[in-house]
């Protein structure tokens, strides 16, 4: 193909950022560690390799994600625990604050509320930064391993792809049929897992993750959550997934709530105050 006389001028227009982050709200990390510092757990669950569960964390409590016995990377999904309809927005959480999110950056829920779900205080990893590869850890740009794909690529009929898992997870804890589950799972944070894009062809790749025992990522719940969490088939996805090849760990998620005397004044933020009538 024929470039054009003026492509190289084309390829150096300078990029824009599409979503500039400045007037979002900086997330009060002095003010979340001190309801950090009074909360008490009050719940926990090991999800088993290959598996999923689920788990609720009340408005103004914390959630950890921990790796117990072996490099293990897993599925999150969130959804507002009184309202199945608002959920985690991997999508809008990536292009307001990049492919791969840490300390201090938000899990943003869709549209029409699009507020914080829940907001990142701590990171253990958060020390790999971006690799000579381009890869990073905590990616919002996999979908989930699933079913559907696995056997459009090669026929195979997995049942613990980390969608199938989470639907699962999701029916036991709410009783809907699996028909009905599936259709509130969504595109996940893939916790611990190490990806970004290839270079030469711009594809999503996988490497072995970092985690280790003892690394955790956590949350401050922003709203009610009832999350789901998947330990994913490929292990620590150094080289597959979708398969019972890989060595998997199992994963541990505990839960903290703050007593409502400290919380004071702190109040879930409202949903987005976008009015809808405007644009009927």
């Amino acid at each position: 193909m024929t470039q054009p006389l003026d492509a190289d001028d084309r390829r150096a227009v300078k990029p824009v950022i599409c979503y500039p982050v400045e007037t979002l709200p900086v997330p009060d990390q002095d003010t979340y560690a001190g309801f950090r510092y009074h909360a008490v757990k009050m719940a926990e669950v090991v999800v088993p390799p290959r598996d999923a569960a689920t788990f609720t964390v009340p408005a103004g409590g914390f959630f950890r994600i921990s790796s117990i016995e072996g490099p293990q990377v897993g599925d999150l999904n969130l959804w507002n625990a009184d309202d199945l309809s608002e959920r985690f927005y991997s999508g809008k959480t990536r292009a307001l604050h990049g492919t791969h999110v840490t300390t201090g950056q938000r899990l943003w829920s869709g549209f029409p509320t699009l507020r914080p779900m829940a907001t990142i205080v701590a990171d253990t990893l958060g020390w790999y930064g971006k690799d000579a590869f381009g890869g990073s850890v905590h990616d919002v740009i996999g979908t989930r391993c699933d079913p559907y794909t696995h056997n459009l690529l090669s026929g195979g009929q997995y049942h613990h792809c980390c969608h199938s898992n989470l639907t699962r997870a999701l029916g036991d804890a709410t009783g809907l049929s699996l028909h009905a589950a599936e259709a509130h799972v969504h595109d996940v944070l893939n916790v611990f897992m190490c990806t970004g894009f290839s270079r030469d062809t711009g594809q999503y790749f996988m490497k072995a993750s970092p985690v280790r025992p003892g690394d955790y990522l956590e949350f401050f719940a922003e709203i009610p959550l009832l999350g789901a969490l998947s330990a994913c088939p490929g292990g620590d996805c150094s080289s597959e997934h979708s398969s019972d090849q890989a060595a998997c760990y199992p994963l541990l998620v505990e839960v903290f709530e703050t007593p409502a005397a400290r919380l004071g004044n702190w109040a879930s933020p409202p949903p987005n105050g976008y009015n809808r009538r405007h644009g009927r």
